[in-house]
């Protein structure tokens, strides 16, 4: 049983570690090119870096958790996240910054959603939607927390006392990691039988299925996402906003993401995880639509902001509760690790093939593969409703 402490402690850790790990980079790169005299390939593509190291020790994180449970798995990725703090406030050379950068992308993967979601689903299996739903609603304020944290803290300490400073909070959700239970769900020995949910995939070729469609979606999703968050502000302001409306209207993502997390923890708990599918990545196909007269109506860019947000958000609940219903709950830590891999990898590479689209073919380019992607992100979802939704009891 999943305590209101424990979903607390995780979603207070989740904020804590996305702020010091993902969103460093947004926070503080320019005031470490800036003092390095490094290129910004150079400082952004540790980041990168990061991603890739993210994607290859996935699936053996997954199996840690499954075999040990999160409290161990998340406590040592805490300590290493703040190792990685401080290897980067002490680099000067690139190689040591590197190096920092691949000892971050191992703590991110122990310590970020991916690995929140597996503990829960490892103490209440089909039980965990709820709190997978309640921490992502604190973790989705990590950016608008720390961005301005790291801001103040490096013009006030530059930005090497910036990053010993978050591993000092980096090392505060050790004890929150800590109250995770070591419990493991038991299956109960006779479900209801007039049950009409939809069952985990049965039999090798379901299972392949669903694993592949679940990929799909989850490895697109990431690469839109790290691309548009590196971009979202350019674009906005390449297809003619100011450049001050077009930051205006960007943070009306974070607004969205969180207002739509909201609605979904207290409206959406009859939703079924895969009918959340498709509203979700309906919601950021037609936010693509609306993108497209960003340049022609302010409305249709704030339209954009607002409803990548909410999808966004929601795709992220989609993400962990997903698996719950496709797949076994106590293989659910392995498993996804494996399928999570080309997210991590093709996500590296967002903010670069986005920069070179936009760079050779404009900004409306750039939006139109989006869409592109959505409307193949929408008919994943679809496929996966049709195929292993709910069906009617049979009486």
């Amino acid at each position: 049983m999943i305590t209101n402490v424990t979903t607390f402690c995780l979603g207070l850790s989740q904020l804590i570690c996305w702020g010091v790990s993902f969103y460093l980079i947004g926070a503080l790169g320019v005031s470490i090119a800036a003092d390095t005299g490094w290129s910004g390939a150079v400082v952004y593509g540790g980041f990168s870096a990061a991603l890739v190291v993210m994607g290859i020790v996935s699936p053996a994180v997954g199996r840690a958790i499954d075999r040990h449970g999160g409290r161990p798995v998340m406590a040592v990725g805490s300590v290493l996240l703040a190792n990685g703090c401080i290897a980067l406030a002490l680099a000067h050379h690139p190689a040591v910054y590197y190096g920092a950068w691949m000892l971050l992308g191992v703590a991110m993967r122990m310590t970020l959603y991916d690995a929140a979601f597996a503990s829960l689903a490892r103490i209440a299996g089909p039980d965990a939607r709820r709190s997978i739903s309640q921490i992502t609603l604190l973790g989705g304020l990590a950016s608008t927390t720390f961005w301005p944290i790291g801001h103040f803290l490096a013009e006030a300490v530059g930005w090497r006392g910036a990053t010993l400073a978050y591993a000092v909070f980096a090392l505060l959700t050790v004890p929150l990691h800590a109250v995770i239970p070591s419990t493991r769900y038991a299956v109960p020995p006779k479900p209801a039988p007039a049950e009409a949910g939809a069952q985990p995939a049965d039999g090798r070729r379901n299972q392949v299925l669903a694993g592949a469609l679940y990929a799909l979606l989850v490895t697109i999703v990431a690469f839109l996402n790290s691309g548009l968050s590196a971009h979202m502000i350019g674009i906005l302001a390449g297809l003619g906003l100011s450049p001050a409306l077009a930051v205006w209207i960007a943070t009306l993502r974070g607004v969205g993401q969180t207002s739509a997390r909201i609605c979904e923890i207290v409206f959406g708990k009859r939703l079924h995880p895969l009918t959340l599918g498709i509203v979700s990545t309906g919601i950021l196909a037609f936010s693509f639509a609306a993108g497209l007269l960003s340049g022609q109506h302010s409305s249709a860019a704030i339209a954009f902001a607002l409803l990548f947000g909410i999808g966004n958000g929601l795709v992220t609940i989609v993400r962990g509760t997903l698996p719950l219903v496709l797949f076994e709950h106590h293989v659910y830590g392995a498993l996804v690790g494996k399928l999570l891999v080309p997210s991590f990898f093709l996500s590296a590479f967002g903010p670069l093939i986005y920069a070179l689209l936009i760079e050779r073919y404009g900004d409306y380019a750039a939006l139109i593969l989006s869409l592109v992607l959505g409307a193949i992100v929408l008919a994943t979802t679809i496929l996966l409703r049709l195929r292993f939704g709910p069906r009617r009891a049979v009486h």
